[in-house]
């Protein structure tokens, strides 16, 4: 009996994870996909970023996999069989897009041969009807670099990757970002040589390419990841053997990603006016740099009611939003999700509350709490932040 192939999506957050789907997912031959969409954020978002078609989703919103109880993956595949059984839908492959924030090592543990201990029935269904046929890494050409030093997740998900592509490179349009690229391409390849190498903009590249069926082998990757998923089988996951009720009730731990990372999100019920939301999405990424991992978030702009923005911002970059012919539910809120490296919720929720009521005063101290607590958890001087923010 052939076996439904499980491919990983990964890459560090803003790769392009999403956009990447939505490419791949418009292709008819991916009629067939289930798609599990893992979310870090307390506001469900990722789901509305998808498009969805005739594809069925599954949607994980307990936090990163890494973190939460190891055997979730394998309860969604269950559940996907016994559907697909049913005669409820065809399912010719499963997607897995994770959290930038993911560490590969867990997941993989659960999805190959001689990994985590199948201890119930059904995760002996899920080994015998699923195998995982390859991860898939993105690394953003504008913001991988950095990711890479200072994110050791970043490195992670490139070194368990069998296949790496490149996002965003049609951002390159001079001969110094160019060269930048092809450096990229040089160190990953140094940190995974057995991986292959994919421009997702080159005009002969096709995404479903990265999802042909074929048999993951972390053998062939490195005695790094032999390493990692030796370990993760050594310490196991005390979850196991808790009940259902029991492990629900637990609050999700972050600690693979240290204590200073932090997902919060602002929901805003009433419209908002466009040039006061850009006013504050800049002033942060300027205050907060590299600490600002990620915000990605669907805005209701006053401009334009039935038209949606969805915007994203990387560290110290705010791309261009894109606008939506349509809601794509009947939740019109404003919804922000924030994933942030030594930056606390409170002086964020003040600048969004400040700049978006126009009160300059209000906005300069936020920017003054925000820069108090990059100095505080890294030791280390922004106050000229301030000064060339807040006067």
């Amino acid at each position: 009996m052939d076996k439904t192939p499980v491919f990983v999506l990964t890459g560090f957050l803003g790769a392009g994870k999403s956009t990447l789907l939505n490419r791949v997912l418009a292709d008819p031959a991916f009629c067939d996909t289930a798609v599990i969409i893992n979310e870090f954020g307390e506001v469900a978002l990722d789901h509305d970023l998808v498009r969805v078609g005739e594809t069925q989703v599954s949607r994980t919103t307990a936090g990163c996999l890494c973190c939460t109880v190891g055997s979730d993956i394998r309860s969604t595949l269950h559940e996907l069989h016994v559907l697909a059984n049913a005669s409820e839908f065809a399912l010719d492959r499963v997607i897995i897009e994770t959290t930038g924030l993911a560490d590969p090592a867990p997941l993989v543990s659960q999805l190959i041969p001689g990994g985590a201990p199948a201890l119930r029935l059904r995760d002996h269904l899920v080994a015998r009807n699923f195998e995982l046929a390859g991860i898939i890494t993105l690394v953003d050409i504008v913001t991988g670099e950095l990711s890479i030093e200072n994110h050791f997740e970043a490195a992670k998900q490139i070194a368990f990757a069998d296949c790496l592509a490149l996002t965003k490179t049609d951002l390159a349009r001079d001969p110094a970002t160019m060269k930048d690229i092809e450096g990229l391409k040089l160190r990953l390849s140094e940190m995974n040589p057995a991986a292959a190498i994919h421009d997702t903009h080159r005009a002969q590249f096709d995404a479903a390419v990265l999802f042909e069926h074929r048999s993951y082998a972390p053998g062939a990757l490195g005695d790094d990841v032999i390493g990692w998923l030796a370990l993760e089988k050594a310490i196991g996951n005390p979850d196991e053997h808790g009940s259902k009720d029991d492990r629900v009730k637990r609050e999700p731990s972050f600690g693979r990603h240290g204590q200073r990372i932090r997902t919060f999100a602002i929901t805003r019920t009433d419209p908002i006016e466009g040039e006061a939301f850009a006013k504050f999405l800049n002033l942060l990424a300027m205050s907060a740099g590299p600490r600002l991992l990620r915000v990605k978030g669907l805005v209701h702009d006053r401009g334009e009611p039935d038209r949606p923005r969805v915007i994203h911002a990387v560290q110290h970059v705010v791309f261009p939003p894109t606008v939506l012919d349509a809601w794509p539910s009947d939740d019109r809120r404003t919804r922000l999700v924030f994933i942030t490296d030594g930056i606390d919720p409170g002086p964020v929720r003040q600048l969004f509350e400040a700049a978006l009521d126009g009160k300059s005063g209000g906005a300069g101290l936020a920017l003054r709490k925000i820069a108090s607590s990059i100095a505080e958890t890294f030791k280390s001087g922004a106050t000229h932040v301030v000064r060339a923010l807040a006067g």
